[in-house]
């Protein structure tokens, strides 16, 4: 396991606060509150774990197969259905949404190989990641990667506790499957937007590997 580049700021303060507090607490509360000390050391000590365990990237044996779209991130299947994209395709499109919560790894991973021809990203509200409109309205990046099997567009959309997205690429930049393409920091949703006739190859509440679960197959 490694620490994600976008963690070691995160984690240095948190160990920063972790380390003023305990030395403030069993210097000046250990001799008359020493439950309080333990406390003390118990929450912040969590705090810390838990940061080292959002920012984690774990090791894993990636999956590549260009017959197939593979997950973008770690999580649970929250939607699987035929919607309308006002974005980029303007027509009918499969949509598959991964849930993210705090305890995921917040990697995100590029479904397919090809090239980055539409790269967008939108402000906007901050609501709750499994909320039907987080799709349209919330905070979200949106990238669309075109290659000899067709074009999937997939977003980054910010939750309730989600406050920076990081994306990587740049419209023409060529792609790698299962490659790093971003970040998204406290939770948060990845959107896929598959062509039509796509054959699903996950279900709903099925929990997904990012860059090892087969998400989609191209028919």
């Amino acid at each position: 396991m490694t620490i994600h580049r976008e963690g070691y700021q995160s984690i240095g303060i948190g160990a920063l606060i972790f380390g003023v507090l305990n030395v403030a607490s069993f210097t000046f509360l250990s001799a008359s509150l020493p439950w309080l000390t333990i406390i003390i050391f118990v929450i912040t000590l969590g705090l810390l774990l838990f940061l080292i365990s959002f920012f984690r990237i774990p090791n894993r044996t990636l999956t590549i197969n260009d017959q197939q779209l593979i997950c973008p991130a770690d999580g649970k299947v929250v939607v699987i259905e035929e919607v309308i994209d006002e974005e980029y395709f303007k027509d009918k499109r499969i949509q598959v949404s991964i849930f993210m919560s705090p305890a995921n790894v917040h990697v995100n991973r590029n479904p397919m190989s090809g090239e980055v021809v539409y790269n967008q990203y939108h402000k906007g509200k901050y609501l709750v990641a499994w909320h039907p409109k987080s799709s349209t309205e919330n905070e979200r990046w949106s990238v669309a990667v075109k290659n000899n099997y067709g074009t999937i567009l997939y977003k980054q959309i910010a939750g309730a506790l989600a406050k920076r997205i990081c994306n990587y690429t740049t419209v023409g930049q060529q792609v790698k499957q299962c490659d790093e393409y971003g970040f998204i920091k406290f939770g948060s949703r990845v959107d896929i937007l598959l062509p039509v006739g796509t054959k699903v190859n996950v279900s709903m509440n099925q929990v997904v590997k990012g860059g090892v679960t087969v998400l989609a197959s191209w028919q």
